[in-house]
């Protein structure tokens, strides 16, 4: 169950929320937005042809809204004062950091922006209205994970339960101990897919390739002699960028030759509260 709201500013300072306490002098009426976002299927019709085909499919930013009313205890505060105490925070423009706890341990984090901040002055109950945009439609986990493991030979795979809702790329690591001139990344979903992501290129013992597979961010470094510079051309053009989808992933680095080590890193991704 959602228990508190948590508001963090760019200068690190943060607005409590508990929906279960008015002591601050605010109540938590109402807030929309947490369900899955809406999905845009791009679609065409043709002719003699019965319904249609799909083209793409997208999903838009999310709009949170939270309806807080107030609650002074009119000794050491009253309405006006606690409305200018939520300006500090929330004001038109303004970037922040929502965080959601449930059950009172924090559980997804969103970056959003503030949209509007309404309280109107002579309502009969005054509230305030604050709509944000978050630009990512997913909620995410407050810590990333790492998975640690060795390169196979074999046809040996490593079980990573993920617990999102959402498909989420990964930070891959390669620290290669020995040379290497290529390896393949496989990933086979609970539904028994394969995806898997190739690379070629020339390592030697002492090289830290990482390979990013989240969207926006996709792309390949190597780190050689204290050099950092890109070697996407290394990832087979006939690859997939690896994702980890909700369930159970079984991931494999295949190389031919002695085990060499390597880290996955990832952030769960929620589609919804």
């Amino acid at each position: 169950m959602l228990t508190k709201v948590e508001v963090v500013t760019l200068q690190g300072t943060t607005l409590s929320l508990p929906l279960d306490d008015t002591s601050a002098g605010f109540v938590v009426q109402d807030i929309t937005g947490l369900d899955p976002v809406k999905s845009t299927i791009v679609r065409s019709k043709f002719a003699q042809i019965d319904g249609t085909k799909r083209q793409s499919s997208s999903r838009e930013d999310r709009n949170i809204v939270l309806t807080v009313g107030f609650a002074p205890d009119y000794a050491t505060t009253d309405i006006r004062a606690l409305r200018n105490y939520l300006y500090q925070y929330l004001m038109p423009k303004s970037a922040v950091l929502l965080k959601f706890y449930m059950d009172g341990v924090l559980f997804v984090q969103v970056q959003a922006e503030v949209e509007s901040c309404e309280a109107p002055l002579f309502a009969k109950d005054p509230q305030v209205a604050i709509s944000l945009i978050a630009f990512d439609p997913d909620f995410s986990a407050p810590n990333s994970v790492v998975v640690e493991d060795n390169t196979v030979s074999t046809t040996t795979e490593r079980s990573v339960p993920y617990a999102g809702s959402s498909p989420v790329g990964f930070k891959f690591r390669l620290l290669a101990n020995r040379a290497l001139t290529t390896f393949t990344i496989y990933n086979r979903t609970a539904s028994g897919v394969i995806y898997s992501l190739e690379y070629v290129g020339d390592l030697v013992s002492g090289d830290v390739l990482e390979i990013d597979t989240l969207n926006g961010a996709k792309g390949a470094w190597l780190t050689h002699a204290s050099a950092i510079s890109s070697v996407l051309y290394g990832v087979s053009p006939v690859s997939t960028w690896v994702n980890f989808f909700p369930g159970t992933n079984h991931i494999r680095v295949a190389a031919a030759g002695a085990a060499v080590p390597y880290t996955v890193e990832y952030l769960a991704k929620y589609g919804g509260l």
